[in-house]
């Protein structure tokens, strides 16, 4: 059976909040808010346009941290290091649609040997890579 990365689960300080950030400044699309108890959601997102691209997609599980040990990451799960990287087929209507949003870039957009590349923080502050690869 072939393999995939479902989920990828991002440490966040609130549910409603990190919705917000990704549906709205990234217009990522929300899939699944599930209640599972008093203090714990099952929240998927994924970025637009994804599903019909016919991928398997990855989508990001929003995991509101649970104790002083959880919440001491979230928005550093990698050391400063780029986390994520969100590919899309537009370099400059994403990063224009992007700075509309108020999202800030940390590192301006250049031309590298495999694409236009730019990085960005999330809300709170991991680091992602905006990426239109050479075709």
């Amino acid at each position: 059976m072939p393999q995939h990365i479902a989920h990828l689960a991002l440490v966040v300080a609130d549910y409603d909040e990190a919705i917000a950030f990704y549906t709205q400044k990234l217009g990522f699309t929300l899939i699944e808010d599930t209640i599972l108890s008093e203090s714990k959601r099952w929240v998927l997102v994924e970025p637009k346009g994804q599903a019909s691209a016919g991928n398997k997609s990855c989508r990001l599980l929003l995991a509101k941290a649970a104790n002083e040990e959880q919440l001491s990451r979230v928005g550093n799960q990698t050391g400063g290091r780029v986390f994520l990287f969100l590919n899309t087929d537009d370099f400059w209507r994403d990063y224009h649609q992007m700075l509309a949003n108020e999202v800030r870039f940390v590192r301006p957009p250049v031309e590298e040997s495999y694409g236009t590349v730019a990085v960005f923080e999330d809300l709170y502050g991991n680091l992602w890579d905006l990426i239109e690869p050479k075709k």
